[in-house]
């Protein structure tokens, strides 16, 4: 019993030390607009993270489906 509520301590320990290691304050926020600042969304396109999504999606199907049929032709093989 001694032993799971040490393991149970340093866990939260570590839980709560970790938190406030990493923690860091809010970017500043950016300058208005109609004083010829930056957008408020900022500069990121919207756009890109889809594409990329989707290309990773194929890829990581493509990989799947070339094992299977590696799998299947070596099987057939033997």
């Amino acid at each position: 019993m001694k032993k799971n509520n040490l393991k149970l301590l340093i866990f939260g320990l570590l839980l709560i030390v970790g938190q406030q290691l990493l923690a860091q304050g809010p970017p500043n926020p950016p300058g208005d607009p109609a004083l010829q600042g930056p957008p408020v969304g900022g500069s990121a396109p919207i756009g890109g993270g889809l594409e990329l999504l989707l290309v990773m999606g194929l890829a990581y199907g493509s990989k799947k489906t070339y094992k299977l049929w590696k799998k299947n032709s070596e099987e057939s093989e033997a």
